[in-house]
């Protein structure tokens, strides 16, 4: 058991991640501006799969960025997506959040409001 233990605490040294889950400070501040979303800021890290991903789940959290800083990180985001293999079905931040729309492109079932037969 004790072993396992020993393990355990020796993978958490080196794998880079803080406690919380986040980037320790020292990986973070060895990260170059162009591998964050808001690189001014150092905030969202998009340097592979898994971080895109949250940093596009995380955008509308950042604060204190001009909606011109949030074009220009979305067209960062979406470039790693590409480069990652992250599917992006937003074609602009200001979509995120909202329910997607079913009904386009599909044609109508005829089941709904209206359909039933009268009798």
């Amino acid at each position: 058991m004790a072993k396992a233990a020993d393990k355990k605490s020796s993978d958490k040294k080196g794998s880079g991640k803080s406690r919380g889950g986040g980037l320790r400070a020292q990986v973070r501040n060895k990260l170059r501006a162009k591998q964050f979303a808001f690189p001014r800021q150092r905030k969202e890290p998009i340097y592979d799969a898994k971080h895109v991903r949250n940093a596009i789940s995380r955008f509308n959290q950042v604060t204190d960025v001009s909606d011109r800083q949030r074009d220009a990180a979305w067209r960062r985001i979406k470039r790693a997506a590409k480069k990652y293999g992250v599917d992006v079905s937003e074609r602009s931040w200001r979509e995120l959040g909202r329910p997607k729309d079913s009904s386009k492109g599909k044609k109508a079932s005829g089941k709904g409001r209206g359909s039933k037969p009268k009798g």
